[in-house]
């Protein structure tokens, strides 16, 4: 009950916050580009009282606990000087960026967090995770533990190099070279293609070893790159789904159902590898669990998610607006107001439909996502 509870709370700060940091980030933008924001607000309204005024601004908190909001000066009319509508074009897209800016950092700062406490991978090595009983790898002697250096005399890079190679040579012996503690050992072992795609061609469970970081700020370079590749996977899955390359039916939209169920899951499953285990009957020890941290991964996948969706060119959200202003680079003028804000309202309209008719599905027959 109190990890239901937990979790609970989990969903709420992080969904909140995220929508706060992407707010901050557009009201950071807008201070330091002399853009003036008449209100920024904590929550949603209505307004429950008026914190205090800075430099021409109102900060508020409301009552709904959903994120915050800028009401910037002269959002719609660029008659209004100081406003957002007269600034020059290249400052309203930096406004604009800084908001899914903002939650993509949120996401490095996560995965920083996440390599502090699990450490570094070396994506460039390969180690042996675990071995199946009575698999072509247990015979041939692999053990966990093993590192991988070479296959057939190929250097190894990383898992999923191994991965394909096993697969393009199915039923052909392969020498490995493995390290073994202080020992380089050979063994050979001959994938085969009657196996199923569970049990793998091998029998084993390939692994990319880590290396304790030696200080935070060691873990920013890969906290950059991780995001990075969150981004381009994220961008490429309509492309995957299309080619086949991804069913459709493992690609399905999570809503706020599916997110809650997410984090109850994984605030369960971290809590639990985190217990003090209970001693047998014997009075030893039981063997302990390496402590996960699914609560982690959620909260990065959130965060990077709402970032990359803020930037597509899609009217009503940050992309769709900066896709607006781009013309005006060009042309030297903006598209009318008016047309602006007809193509944002139906945009709005088509996504608020869209989103109804997912979360409505998310509520009836939530994604079905269980933890390894």
């Amino acid at each position: 009950m109190l990890t239901s509870i937990l979790g609970g709370v989990i969903f709420v700060v992080v969904f909140a916050g995220s929508i706060l940091v992407h707010e901050l980030g557009h009201f950071a933008a807008a201070r330091a580009l002399k853009i003036d924001v008449d209100e920024f607000g904590i929550g949603i309204p209505p307004r429950i009282v008026k914190l205090f005024r800075w430099k021409g601004t109102d900060f508020t908190l409301n009552w709904i606990p959903l994120g915050g909001f800028n009401r910037l000066k002269g959002e719609e009319d660029p008659g209004i000087p100081g406003g957002m509508a007269a600034a020059a074009p290249w400052r309203r897209i930096l406004v604009l960026l800084a908001g899914a800016s903002m939650n993509l950092l949120t996401g490095v700062f996560a995965f920083s967090l996440l390599y502090s406490q699990v450490g570094l991978p070396q994506t460039n090595q390969v180690a042996i995770d675990s071995v199946q009983a009575n698999s072509p790898a247990a015979q041939a002697g692999f053990q966990a533990g093993d590192r991988l250096l070479s296959v057939n005399g190929v250097k190894v890079t990383g898992v999923d190099q191994v991965r394909s190679y096993a697969y393009a040579h199915l039923d052909q012996a392969l020498t490995f070279a493995v390290q073994r503690g202080s020992q380089t050992v050979s063994l050979t072992v001959t994938p085969l293609s009657s196996r199923s795609a569970q049990q793998g061609a091998m029998g084993v469970l390939l692994a990319t070893p880590v290396v304790p970081a030696s200080s935070w700020f060691a873990t920013l370079p890969l906290s950059f790159q991780a995001t990075g590749q969150s981004i381009v996977e994220l961008l490429s899955l309509p492309g995957q789904i299309l080619s086949g390359a991804i069913p459709a039916s493992d690609a399905q939209f999570g809503g706020p159902r599916t997110i809650w169920n997410m984090f109850q899951q994984s605030v369960a499953r971290d809590v639990q590898s985190r217990e003090t285990p209970s001693t047998s009957t014997g009075g030893a020890s039981a063997a302990t669990t390496q402590p996960t941290n699914y609560t982690l991964i959620v909260i990065i996948n959130l965060t990077i998610s709402l970032g990359v969706i803020n930037l597509l060119p899609i009217p009503a959200l940050d992309g769709g607006r900066i896709f607006l202003i781009l013309p005006e680079l060009l042309l030297r003028r903006p598209i009318p107001v008016k047309y602006q804000n007809m193509i944002n309202g139906i945009g709005f309209i088509v996504l608020i439909t869209l989103l109804g008719f997912f979360y409505i599905k998310d509520l009836i027959k939530p994604v079905n996502i269980t933890l390894p």
